[in-house]
This record gives structure tokens, sequence and C-alpha cells, in this order.
């Protein structure tokens, strides 16, 4: 017979639920008196059943609240007391506020980061902002694009991001509609002197880029096709710098000739990337090396990368809820559950694909499996006993 060393304990879901500190979430519903009107499905019985949807990858109430009821004895570990019915669960998700959320997903974030910090350096603040379009069946949030001939159209919405370079997850997120201008996001944005801030050229902001130059912040983008500038100078490109890629160096001022729009004094690198394409980068920074400012901006693809986990591992296609305010608890939800995936396998010595990591999760995620001790050392999982030996006796004597 087969043995696992690692089948003990508790359940994988619970597990997980574990690396939610109680007092955050506690604070939280405080703050927001989130459970005013609620006697059973309180705030941190709404949160795990959200996280069940996103780790069981459910698509509708259904499949969680009859999912829930089938495994109700192994969500006794998880403080769950109470399974609400579909009805009790939609109105939760229609008319709890998402701040409170919101609230878990920015403390737990700051909790976590205090106990696991990186090893990587954290001397530069360096911002990645971007934004990810989630499409939608109805027109919940306006959505972008051209209605259809008769009317029609699909809404959608506007996730915006700003993640730290070292970091994996972000720290400052904005839910917009899907037509909305990427620039709203800016306000939301408390930058701290001496930091830099990489976006791509869909943020053209004259007086947010002079705004972030007063306040002593760096800030790195490409150069719009519709820009209109004026050269005031140029410096010499040494061939060092030609043989990474850097083909012009100038100085340039941005803005038309009308007085009322912004004039904004920068720097244009023109760099030739190795496939052979053309890219013209902006920015305020006049001292660094043009190569420097080519590779900052090469960072930014690591926030494409979060919006591509976050795609791939979270049910963020179908909703629970036909409304706003469903939408963005799904969405904070999915952002927690997220999260808690990113602490086990920063807790976890050996290098695991995020991917791979999900996927234990999901199929073992109500199995009594110690997920630290396999996802250190998964060939140990099955220990291969003796198999039995098996006689045959014949009886000659009849």
């Amino acid at each position: 017979m087969n043995k696992s060393i690692h089948f003990t304990g508790q359940p994988t879901f619970s597990q997980l639920i574990k690396l939610l500190p109680k007092d955050i979430v506690s604070n939280s519903v405080e703050g927001n008196n989130s459970d005013r009107y609620y006697k059973h499905f309180t705030t941190w019985h709404h949160l795990v059943s959200m996280l069940f949807c996103c780790y069981g990858h459910c698509h509708s109430l259904r499949e969680v609240v009859s999912g829930m009821r089938a495994l109700e004895g192994r969500l006794q570990s998880s403080g769950i007391r109470y399974f609400p019915a579909r009805s009790t669960f939609s109105e939760a998700n229609a008319k709890r506020d998402s701040k409170v959320f919101e609230d878990i997903y920015l403390g737990l974030k700051r909790y976590w980061d205090q106990l696991l910090p990186d090893s990587r350096s954290k001397s530069d603040a360096i911002y990645i902002m971007d934004s990810t379009t989630i499409k939608l069946f109805q027109e919940i949030f306006k959505g972008a694009g051209i209605s259809k001939r008769d009317g029609r159209r699909k809404g959608g919405l506007k996730v915006h991001m700003a993640v730290q370079a070292h970091d994996t997850v972000p720290s400052i997120i904005h839910i917009s509609q899907a037509a909305s201008n990427d620039m709203v996001f800016t306000k939301y944005l408390n930058l701290p002197a001496k930091s830099t801030v990489i976006m791509d050229r869909g943020y053209r902001d004259y007086r947010q880029y002079n705004a972030w130059t007063q306040q002593h912040v760096r800030w790195v983008t490409r150069m719009h096709p519709n820009s209109y500038y004026e050269v005031t100078g140029s410096v010499p490109v040494i061939s060092s710098q030609q043989q990474c890629g850097v083909q012009q160096d100038i100085r340039v001022r941005l803005g038309a000739a009308p007085k009322k729009i912004s004039k904004v004094n920068c720097r244009l690198i023109t760099y030739k990337a190795q496939n052979g394409k053309y890219f013209e980068f902006i920015t305020n920074d006049f001292d660094s090396e043009p190569f420097v400012i080519a590779q900052l901006y090469h960072k930014r693809w690591s926030i494409e990368l979060l919006f591509k986990r976050l795609k791939q591992n979270m049910p963020l296609k179908y909703f629970l809820g036909d409304n706003q305010n469903a939408i963005r608890i799904q969405i904070w939800c999915a952002l927690i559950a997220d999260l808690l995936l990113q602490v086990v396998q920063r807790q976890v010595k050996r290098k695991w694909a995020f991917s791979t990591i999900v996927s234990i999760v999901r199929l073992h995620l109500f199995n009594y499996l110690n997920l630290y001790s396999f996802l250190e050392n998964p060939e140990l999982a099955v220990i291969q006993n003796n198999p039995p030996q098996f006689q045959l006796k014949i009886n000659l004597s009849d």
C-alpha cells in the first residue's frame, strides 16, 4: 500500500485561509461597518466564499453555494459556520460595499511585505503603471469602441495598477469604466520624491509631466506619434552607446504653438532594439546615460506579466453578479487570492512556476495535503512499502 508523508494536517484551502490575519479583516470590517445589516453572512464568510470561487474556478453562484455545501465538513477549519443561499450571496455581492475588500487587500499586502522582505534591492523606488481591460457581456461598465448597428454594445472595465519594479503584486489599484482615459489614474498616485514612474505612451498629459518634475519625480515613457515638439539641443552619442543601440540623444520642448497648452522640456532618445525596431523614449532625466533610460523602460514588461498572470489563473471572465459592486468585489478577492499564493511561493525555498502552484492548489484544494512540505520536496510524496506476498497453497490430499 502506498503512503504519503505529505497528506496530513488540514485541507489545502484551510492552509491558505490561515494566511489571512483575523485582525486585518476585523479592522477593515469595523472601519467600513460592513456587517451592520448581516446576522449570519458576515464579511469573513463572504471573503472565504469568494476565495473558494477563485481557487475552485467557479463560474456561477450555484457552483459556489452547492460546492461549499458538498464540502461542509472540510470547511469547518476555515471558520465557516454558515452556508448562504444563492439569494443571500447575490444580495451581499450587490449591497456590501467593495471598499472593505479593498482595505483587506491593502492591509494584507502591508502585513506580508513586512514579514517577507524581498532580497532584491529596494533602494530606488521605481513604479510601473498601466491598465488592462476586462470585457463584459453587458454594459454594466461603459465599454470602449463603436456600438453595433442595433445600438447594443458590450461593456468593459479597466483595472489600473501601479506596481514597484521589485514587487510582484500591485501597490495602487483603481477600477474604472473601459471608456475612461488612462490619465484618470494619475490623481490616485502620490509618488515620493526621487522616485521613478514608468508608463506607456497612452499617459500623455503635459501638465502632469511638469507636476512630476516639480515634485522631483523622474518619469520615463514613449513618444506619442501625434506629439508636436521642437528641438532645442543635442548631445553627441559616443560609440559605446551606439553599439548598445542608442541612435540619437536630443533635447526637445513638447507642446504646440498656442500658449494655453503646457510646454514640457524633456529629453528624446532614439533607440534601436536587437529585433531591429526603433523606439523613441522621452524623460525628464537629463543626467543618466541614454542606454540606462532604455533599460528603465524595459522594466515596464513586468506589469504586462502581472496582467497575464491574473487573467490566466483567476476567474475574471465570468462574474457572480450583474452590477458594478459585485464585479469590484470579485476583482479585489481575485487580487487577495493571488497575493496569498504569492506568499506561499515566496516562503518555499524551492523554485516553482506560479502556474504550477495554482494547478497543485486547484487539484488538492480539499485534500489533506501539507502544502509547504509537498512544495519543498515533492519527490518524497509517496513511500513504497513492500508489496504483500501472496502464496498459492494446493491441497494434494484430496
